[in-house]
């Protein structure tokens, strides 16, 4: 067993995969960068099939005997494992903002007990799907929501304990065993999870964690011909490489992906609360997949309303993501940071034009300073691709066919949000928006019980409530004759 570990902000960590409940080393290693100042956090074990194989042996033997315990029986064992969470919410915070530079006041507040509100909710919610039945004139249907067997789950690094939750919630709750594949660029606080999860009682090969490159790990993990569920969230590239090995197997593939969502401003909407808003589309140094970075304003309001976002947007101040004042912390990477400012050179060879930023920021290299671009063509490629950092684009309408038109002028279809006054003129734009959640006066606001998820580009599948057991368990119909019982 391995004890090779790092301490990052105070707080040890293995650096090790975790496969049957036990570390696990590996010869090949990958070095992790903070983004908050460059400093090396430690070099972590690298997995590729080797470790690929034993964590799917590991998963498919604890699988059984999870399955067996039933909702019931697995509810105590997530509720303490969200009480872990909770327990150390400050540790996990700051190992979060070191890895990949978010802010830590979000992550204490906000982030890591929304992770804890995950698993509990799913453990819960498991409950209400036991007994459902359908009546029929012959017949009565017994629905089951059997165990799918060994998920892998794929996550991202611009929130990667948080966004694990989100899968590892109703895949345990579900009666799966899981193998999680954590982002390479940000991995530590995937680790800490699996030694909070261990201290839970969730018996060992449960849960499993294998590090590595996307390229080694994740290859040997979507190609395992054992496994029986890959939920991803990433980039639309990758998610086409991994529904290839996906179909190979016929394995059922769910993919949250990008998003280049329109965010859409009416004459008679509440400006003040539009324009916070706006400016909010740059926190996480806008590595955000469901941000609306495509401003969209109607004409008669343009002017004013473009101060008021200035004004919001001068408050968005860029530094230290540890500083409570900071609003926007450092792109996570030098090679993401590179790829963010190589649209903003071509916007500006494009003939686009910065309104404010444009450019690196002065507090550091992997600083990035809040970008609008006025006036864009809709088909400029910084209107459709997705940039993944602080760079808004904006453009102007006259009416409401035309927004809606522009909102729907991209391949992705992931998110939208829209401020108005007028219910019915919101309903009706809303309802026409390609979008998987389009939100009306309000922003990132998610419950649960709700459906989430992309279409076009943005994704396949859907998370939340009853949606997310439709896809980590196999739906049985037992279906019963009346009468056909002594």
């Amino acid at each position: 067993m391995s004890n090779n570990t790092v301490t990052v902000a105070g707080v040890e960590i293995s650096t090790d995969h975790f496969i049957g409940g036990k570390r696990v080393a590996s010869a090949n290693r990958f070095a992790n960068i903070s983004p908050v100042d460059g400093s090396h956090l430690g070099d972590l074990s690298a997995g590729g099939k080797i470790e690929a194989n034993a964590a799917v042996e590991a998963a498919r033997k604890a699988f059984p005997a999870w399955a067996a315990l039933g909702p019931k029986g697995r509810l105590p064992i997530l509720k303490k494992f969200a009480e872990g969470i909770l327990a150390r919410a400050n540790e996990l915070a700051a190992v979060e903002t070191m890895d990949n530079g978010s802010l830590l006041t979000g992550n204490v507040h906000r982030v890591i007990p929304r992770a804890a509100h995950n698993i509990d909710f799913f453990a819960e919610w498991a409950l209400t799907l036991e007994g459902h039945t359908i009546d029929s004139p012959e017949v009565v249907n017994h629905v089951k929501y059997d165990p799918s067997g060994v998920a892998i789950l794929i996550t991202p690094w611009n929130a990667p304990f948080m966004l694990t939750t989100w899968k590892v919630g109703p895949a345990l709750a579900a009666g799966n065993t899981i193998v999680i594949k954590p982002p390479e660029w940000a991995p530590l606080t995937c680790s800490l999870m699996a030694d909070i999860a261990k201290a839970a009682g969730v018996p060992d090969g449960v849960l499993n964690v294998v590090q590595g490159i996307g390229e080694d790990a994740g290859d040997a993990l979507v190609n395992h011909p054992d496994v029986d569920r890959i939920s991803f969230t990433g980039s639309t590239d990758t998610a086409k490489i991994i529904g290839q090995a996906a179909a190979r197997s016929i394995t059922p593939m769910s993919s949250e992906l990008g998003g280049k969502s329109p965010f859409i401003i009416c004459a008679d909407a509440d400006l003040d609360a539009a324009a916070q808003t706006v400016a909010a589309q740059y926190m996480n140094a806008g590595q955000v997949c469901l941000a609306g970075t495509r401003i969209m304003v109607e004409k008669k309001i343009e002017e004013q309303f473009l101060e008021k976002v200035r004004g919001a947007s001068s408050h968005m101040i860029v530094g230290d993501p540890r500083d409570k004042d900071t609003r926007v912390g450092p792109l996570i990477h030098k090679e993401h940071f590179d790829r963010v400012a190589g649209f903003v050179e071509r916007a500006k060879a494009d003939g686009a034009v910065p309104v404010w930023g444009g450019g690196r920021s002065n507090f550091g290299d992997l600083y990035f300073e809040p970008t609008l671009f006025a006036d864009v063509n809709p088909t400029l490629e910084i209107s459709q691709r997705e940039v993944f950092g602080p760079v808004l684009t904006w453009q102007s309408f006259s009416s409401d066919d035309e927004v809606v038109t522009l909102a729907n002028n991209t391949k992705y279809g992931l998110a939208g949000t829209l401020f108005s006054r007028n219910e019915k003129r919101a309903m009706d734009i809303a309802s026409q928006v390609a979008a998987g959640t389009l939100w009306v006066n309000c922003f990132f606001v998610r419950d649960l019980a709700a459906p989430f998820g992309g279409s076009r580009d943005s994704g396949i599948g859907r998370e939340g409530g009853s949606w997310s057991f439709d896809f980590y368990s196999d739906i049985k119909n037992i279906s019963v004759r009346k009468g056909s019982f002594a």
